[in-house]
């Protein structure tokens, strides 16, 4: 058996056992216990903040670029539709069924088996394996905490089932709370100023309104209105209505630049729970792009979330597993998707030069 067919086969055995533990997010302390045993028998010192466990490959060289391989080991909780056990793993017709199996346990698993392959041997850069907490929920305490504990990174590979095509853009996200004033009022009467029909003129807005730069990968910014409240009883001219729009920038925007043009053409309160999760794109000059499209392998603009969304340096998502299965009943991953993804992610990044 060869090195890489070997750590193929550990690979799934250490995806075996991640199945077989919660590790909702928020509480993945039993798997983080687990990812760091199996880092620690590689011969690989692991660290830890909270539930997220990082390890690097070797001495620190300053004079090389860095590239971190990152993958999340919590989950979604099950869903009532599963017909079989959601922490039990179970292998049928060359399908691992279980909970995290495709999200991300395959791409997490396939990374791991390939930053124990690159640190065999010298590689032109500085390598980091992060297994991180809480990206199911894009928490406080997953990868943002641990990026101020890190030397800066140059380059990141994060692990998402994308069946292995390679992600070069993603979108990020806003959620808006807005809020249009008006005066209340009798309505038999037709007194005051009413707030919904203000309300109406702003949300006309969000649905026709186009940003001047628009993505080759991903598009224009996207902006919907999503829910609404306003009123108290029937006769009365409402006073306030409130309603949420959901916005997903793309690559040329930060999410505070998006927040600032909303609010110049708005009469509404704009007010967002956060601008922390930000849009992300890599050159199609980039290395890593290059040598994973002489490979073959397509590239693509993401519509969903990673961690990607914290990192403020060059990333591209890309792993085994299909993000249709993600968040499923009786979600599932093949076991030849995990053997294809860890050779294709050591094709390219086997002595790559960022």
């Amino acid at each position: 058996m060869n090195q890489i067919e070997q750590l193929t086969e550990q690979a799934i055995e250490l995806l075996k056992k991640l199945i077989s533990i919660q590790s909702y997010s928020g509480d993945e302390d039993k798997t983080g216990d687990l990812i760091s045993d199996v880092l620690t028998e590689f011969g690989f010192e692991a660290q830890r903040k909270g539930n997220n466990i990082w390890s690097w490959s070797g001495e620190i060289d300053p004079k090389k670029p860095t590239v971190m391989l990152n993958s999340h080991h919590d989950t979604v909780k099950a869903s009532s539709k599963w017909t079989k056990e959601s922490f039990t793993p179970t292998i049928e017709d060359g399908k691992l069924f279980g909970l995290g199996s495709n999200d991300a346990g395959g791409p997490l698993v396939s990374l791991l088996a390939t930053f124990v392959y690159l640190s065999k041997k010298e590689q032109p850069y500085n390598l980091i394996f992060l297994a991180s907490a809480e990206e199911e929920t894009s928490g406080k305490k997953g990868v943002p905490i641990v990026l101020p504990e890190l030397p800066d990174i140059d380059f990141a590979v994060v692990g998402e089932p994308t069946s292995m095509d390679l992600a070069i853009a993603e979108r990020g996200l806003i959620v808006l709370d807005c809020i249009s004033h008006g005066k209340s009022g009798h309505a038999a009467r037709n007194e005051g100023e009413n707030a919904l029909y203000k309300a109406m003129k702003d949300i006309e807005w969000f649905k026709s309104f186009e940003f001047d730069q628009e993505s080759e990968v991903l598009g224009s910014i996207n902006m919907t209105v999503t829910m609404i409240e306003s009123g108290s009883q029937h006769n009365v001219v409402p006073d306030e209505c409130q309603f949420v729009v959901d916005v997903r920038p793309n690559e040329f925007y930060t999410n505070q630049e998006v927040v600032d043009i909303i609010q110049k053409h708005v009469d509404c309160e704009v007010n967002p729970r956060s601008t922390n999760l930000n849009a992300s794109g890599v050159n199609l000059d980039h290395p890593f792009v290059k040598k994973a499209r002489a490979l073959g392998i397509k590239t693509y603009g993401s519509k969903t979330m990673s961690d990607q969304v914290h990192m403020d340096f060059n990333s591209v998502k890309i792993g085994p597993g299909n993000t249709h299965r993600s968040h499923t009943a009786d979600e599932f991953i093949y076991l030849d998707e995990i053997r294809n993804g860890i050779k294709t992610y050591i094709k390219i990044l086997d002595g790559l030069k960022i």
